[in-house]
């Protein structure tokens, strides 16, 4: 029996995984145990570029958005988010109802960002249905990014169309990285600017010290007459 193409895809980016019994995704922010590994594939700009290279990652497990260090950002249907992170990656998770995850053949991610006065794509990619999260690994402070999951449903038929009509409705979320190193500059010289201000203050406490007791000394003090 030959090798389906999309194995054979798999294993010229990388080695195969091990072999697990198919699973449902439960419910949650996180894939199923049995799935240690993320199917996903760039897609380069205009159609004439080619499909792009499919490879796979693990997910990112028991991750955690805490602040100061991570900004969450949440879509309308509270199913899609971005973690935005200091380093400026951004990872995005998302979840699915087990009924409408069993109806997934893949995901198809849309990035787009503001710009003066229009929108600019960015990343497009197509990842597979074991997949709840994808990282960023780079975006621009203080730009305004828009980032669309679309489920792909199964195709009904092999002879089915390549772009077949979406599962379900599209989440989009949008953020802006905070400018990190703006932050710190700014930081920094509030850190300076404080310590000047201290230093200008004992200078001239300094000042007003020298100026009543060298300039003008006191005399004819009670302490310092003559007795006859």
């Amino acid at each position: 029996m030959r090798a389906p193409p999309l194995l054979l895809l798999l294993a010229a980016c990388a080695p195969p995984p091990r072999a697990a019994a198919a699973a449902p995704t439960p419910p949650g922010w996180e894939p199923a145990a049995d799935a240690p590994w993320c199917p996903y594939k760039v897609l380069p700009e205009g159609p004439e570029a080619g499909g792009g290279r499919l490879c796979f990652r693990s997910p990112a497990r028991g991750f955690r958005c805490q602040a100061p260090g991570c900004a969450a950002h949440a879509s309308a249907g509270r199913s899609l988010r971005a973690s935005v992170l200091r380093n400026r990656s951004v990872l995005l998770q998302w979840r699915l109802a087990p009924a409408e995850a069993r109806r997934v053949r893949a995901f198809a991610l849309n990035c787009s960002w503001r710009g003066a006065y229009t929108r600019f794509p960015c990343e497009r990619v197509l990842l597979g249905a074991s997949c709840r999260d994808y990282l960023l690994p780079d975006v621009h402070d203080g730009v305004r990014y828009r980032l669309c999951l679309q489920p792909l449903p199964l195709r009904a038929e092999p002879a089915a169309a390549a772009a077949p009509e979406p599962a379900g409705p599209a989440e989009c979320v949008e953020f802006a990285a905070e400018p990190a190193g703006m932050r710190e500059i700014v930081v920094a010289m509030t850190a300076v600017g404080g310590s000047i201000c201290v230093m200008l203050v004992v200078i001239c406490l300094l000042v007003a010290y020298i100026t009543e007791n060298l300039m003008h000394p006191a005399f004819g003090r009670p302490g310092l007459r003559r007795q006859p």
